[in-house]
């Protein structure tokens, strides 16, 4: 199984922004390679409409069918599970955002890497478990902070955004408790695919942040726009949040 460590990335990017580290170790240059969400034009048609019949009365215009997400997975973006910033980003852009605080289920965790994707999904299954038991609706997209890292694994809060927290706040079981997302001026940056290749979007991000001689927070935090499977997923969808400090 591949290690999955997009965070001792972010190790690195830290020291290389903090301290002396910088001027003996030159950063990577920013990926050049073209973006993996290239698509092409359809083909038009330009032939002219026909000439309306008078004697007819205009035929209804056909219902459009709209396919359901799929089972367990909110549309990227829709009012009912929205990402932090409504705009959706794009891999090889760098988005300068401000995130606003909203209340949040969390559970904290612990995880070696190479369990990174079903210890974090596992997490989130608890948040919706428990969220049901109390009647609250989650009202964004699953979240992740990466508080602690070190070679075996890292350290990690669990969030789902909700509407309100509930008052007063329920007795801490499980783990679960109530605060608030990470808010402030952040960098994001995009991830469109599998999970095991998101190393490639942290050696991005670090890069850039030494280019620009930026101080980030010692933490970074994960958005999943799409449903956390597997590491595999070449679907996946991630917003990458660097807070400044």
């Amino acid at each position: 199984m591949i290690r999955l460590r997009p965070l001792a990335v972010l190790s690195i990017g830290l020291a290389l922004v903090a301290g002396p580290l910088a001027a003996q170790q030159p950063a990577p240059p920013p990926s050049t390679a073209p973006s993996p969400a290239q698509t092409n034009p359809l083909p038009t048609t330009t032939a002219p409409n026909p000439a309306p019949d008078p004697g007819k009365s205009p035929a209804p215009a056909p219902e459009q069918a709209v396919a359901p997400p799929p089972a367990g997975q909110a549309a990227v973006g829709t009012p009912a599970r929205p990402t932090l910033i409504d705009k959706p980003g794009e891999p090889g852009d760098v988005d300068e955002v401000t995130l606003p605080a909203k209340p949040a289920a969390i559970v904290t965790g612990k995880t070696k890497w190479e369990e990174a994707v079903p210890n974090l999904k596992q997490a989130f299954a608890r948040i919706e478990a428990d969220l049901v038991k109390l009647g609250i609706a989650p009202a964004g997209r699953p979240l992740a902070v990466f508080t602690r890292t070190d070679d075996d694994g890292f350290e990690f809060e669990a969030m789902i955004p909700v509407a309100a927290a509930p008052t007063p706040a329920p007795t801490e079981t499980d783990g679960l408790r109530f605060g608030t997302t990470p808010s402030g001026k952040a960098l994001r940056f995009a991830h469109k695919g599998s999970y095991e290749s998101i190393d490639s979007t942290y050696e991005t991000l670090t890069a850039y942040l030494d280019a620009k001689d930026i101080v980030v927070q010692d933490r970074f935090v994960e958005e999943y726009a799409t449903d956390l499977k597997d590491s595999t997923d070449d679907n996946l969808d991630v917003n990458i949040y660097a807070l400044v400090k």
